[in-house]
């Protein structure tokens, strides 16, 4: 179901990751980010440095659509997983649950990861509770959101990052 990302995704993988993360109005799914940071999330250059770097980025498929990915980053004996979108029509359906699964697994399998970390934006509280079902926890780490990282600019310059992480033997809490 789920492949490994190629440079010849890298435009729809950064159409995705948009439309996910900060949709118009009209395109919005249960989460997103539109309302706490403004410009786009990522560009297809930053997903071909993406691909290039020791990380993986997964991607589902719906024929010629990518509806979904999740990047992977290895950092020594933990996986830093990022950038998990999927298309705002499906979002709500357990897309995001699987490509979650997927990179969880695939980190172990590939990397020998023993856990997993991911970063959360400080103001978006069905994310955190998201995780936090699937067995993340705060690691008490905050930092302010990256502004120099060409990522966004935060409409709240208070905005922050958390960070989670979660032990490979974890398991979710019911969905």
């Amino acid at each position: 179901m789920f492949r490994k990302a190629t440079h010849t995704d890298a435009e729809k993988i950064a159409t995705l990751v948009n439309k996910a993360y900060r949709p118009d109005l009209n395109e919005r799914g249960w989460t997103h980010e539109a309302e706490l940071v403004s410009g786009t999330r990522i560009n297809a250059k930053q997903v071909a440095e993406l691909i290039d770097s020791n990380g993986t980025i997964l991607i589902a498929n719906d024929g010629n659509s990518i509806i979904g990915c999740v990047h992977i980053e290895p950092a020594e004996l933990s996986c830093y997983i990022g950038m998990l979108a999927t298309s705002p029509s499906l979002q709500n359906n357990g897309l995001g649950k699987q490509l979650l699964a997927a990179a969880e697994d695939f980190a172990t399998m590939h990397y020998g990861a023993t856990s997993y970390k991911i970063s959360v934006l400080s103001s978006r509280p069905e994310l955190l509770a998201f995780y936090e079902r699937r067995g993340y926890q705060l690691t008490g780490t905050i930092s302010p959101y990256p502004v120099d990282a060409d990522v966004g600019q935060p409409r709240n310059l208070n905005l922050q990052v958390l960070d989670l992480q979660k032990k490979c033997n974890s398991s979710p809490i019911n969905s």
